[in-house]
């Protein structure tokens, strides 16, 4: 895990989130204890439990940046999940422990992904020789057909060639060697073994009830492996050759087993989880059984307590790892949820609703503004677009109105404003290479004016 100081978090995060620096000090303050932790003691350490954190607020406010940014400032596992999306145990539907499933396969990704860097440069130079094999075998297959001397024969082996064979192979691989480095045979073609890949045909597994999803994608790639041939051979250019060759040495470099145990004991001491919309699990009524609601919340209640989950790749232990819950508790309190859990996320902090200048601050000051965004996207184009300040205000100055008198959904709307702003232009920016667009208040006026003040049509609309 990076290491950074609480203060170091929060200017981090600055850079991309408006306001909310009562949450930001939070999770930068549990992100550090992580750290604290680790230097304790081993009697000390394994007694210390994260404080977990409750966030209350509006939709669009930036409860799920905040654990997103926060998350990969600090290079940690990290998954988002809606509290909906399961179901009380014994009914048919996603469980609360695929939440650690999940965690620990974006973990098993992070380090992978890692170890696959550390060793591109070993893997390139190994991948560069079979590359050079490969092209000499089909110049020394070549130049043998057009002789008709062993036409339809496999080569020789290396120990059969002739003292001169071994020359002339030796000069022919230098020659292959100087040609691959700079680059002038990329647009050759070469026979190469493809390794087939079929995660992606595993069909939904929810529907199969008493089958974990570990077991039917496991069931699934042995079948397709009995059916399927792994490796297949295919004709490809030599640069595309190259960048296969390449992840083919880098897998072979890479450690499985070490990736493995890394990533489960990374997300066991660094994993982040964001349980989102958990104010949806509070029954509105005290009659009739719930399914995503109470019993949710107690099926949730072990995995936050610290339990261990069963996985493909072993035990994982979620006691180390950091719970953020939000809602916006619009129609409910954090007193409603049932008192265990309430108990362990003992860190409750509550976001602030966006005015006018919070939604002007978020348009110009982030680093992936929508303004900046939308200013590189149609610079492909070779349009240039130039946003006025008084535009933008009255960008901020629309959506804190339809804000105010529709559903409030926080920055969100200043999506769908910016978007219907900018869809002409978007449109023909193709055909108007080498113009400048100016966003100033009268063009927003134009395209989005008469919609902002006719509450049927921005409820629609906007």
């Amino acid at each position: 895990m990076t290491v950074l100081t609480p203060k170091e978090i929060v200017a981090e995060l600055d850079r991309y989130i408006i306001g909310q620096h009562a949450a930001k000090r939070t999770v930068a303050v549990a992100l550090r204890n992580r750290w604290r932790r680790q230097q304790l003691g081993d009697d000390l350490r394994g007694e210390v439990q994260p404080k977990n954190i409750l966030m209350i607020g509006p939709t669009g406010v930036g409860k799920t940046e905040i654990a997103r940014r926060v998350a990969k400032i600090v290079n940690a596992p990290f998954v988002k999940v809606e509290a909906t999306k399961f179901t009380e145990v014994g009914y048919v539907g996603r469980d609360v422990e695929s939440i650690v499933r999940d965690l620990v396969e974006v973990g098993i990704g992070m380090a992978h992904s890692e170890r696959l860097e550390e060793v591109r440069e070993q893997a390139a130079g190994v991948a560069a020789q079979r590359l050079i094999d490969l092209l000499v075998e089909q110049m020394d297959r070549r130049s043998a057909d057009n002789g008709h001397a062993n036409e339809g024969l496999p080569l020789p082996e290396e120990q059969l060639l002739t003292a001169a064979d071994k020359r002339r192979r030796t000069r022919r691989r230098k020659q292959v060697s100087e040609l691959l480095n700079r680059d002038a045979l990329d647009d050759e073609t070469v026979e190469i073994d493809v390794e087939l890949e079929f995660d992606g045909f595993a069909p939904p597994v929810e529907i199969i009830s008493g089958v974990t999803p570990e077991e039917l994608h496991d069931g699934f790639r042995d079948f397709l492996d009995a059916i399927v041939p792994r490796r297949q051979q295919r004709r490809v250019s030599v640069r595309e050759a190259r960048r296969i060759l390449t992840q083919q040495e880098a897998n072979r470099l890479v450690d499985m087993d070490a990736v493995l145990e890394g990533a489960v004991r990374r997300v066991e001491e660094t994993g982040v989880v964001f349980i989102d919309e958990i104010d949806k699990t509070i029954n509105d009524n005290d009659y009739g059984p719930d399914v995503s609601g109470e019993g949710v919340q107690r099926d949730l209640l072990p995995i936050v307590e610290g339990s261990v989950v069963m996985t493909r790749y072993g035990p994982v232990r979620t006691d180390h790892v950091l719970f953020i819950a939000a809602g916006s508790f619009s129609s409910s309190r954090p007193s409603d949820l049932i008192p265990e859990l309430q108990g362990r996320f003992p860190l409750r902090v509550e976001l602030d609703s966006l005015e006018e200048d919070d939604l002007y601050a978020i348009l110009t000051q982030p680093a992936n503004a929508l303004t900046k965004q939308a200013t590189a996207l149609l610079a492909t184009e070779g349009v240039t677009l130039e946003f006025q300040e008084e535009g933008l205000r009255e960008i901020a100055r629309l959506a804190a109105e339809v804000n105010a008198r529709s559903e409030d959904i926080g920055a969100r709307r200043l999506s769908t404003i910016v978007e219907r702003v900018l869809e002409e232009i978007s449109f023909e920016a193709p055909e108007r290479g080498g113009e400048t667009v100016v966003v100033d208040p009268a063009y927003v006026t134009e395209r989005i004016g008469d919609i902002a003040t006719e509450e049927d049509l921005s409820n629609a609309i906007l």
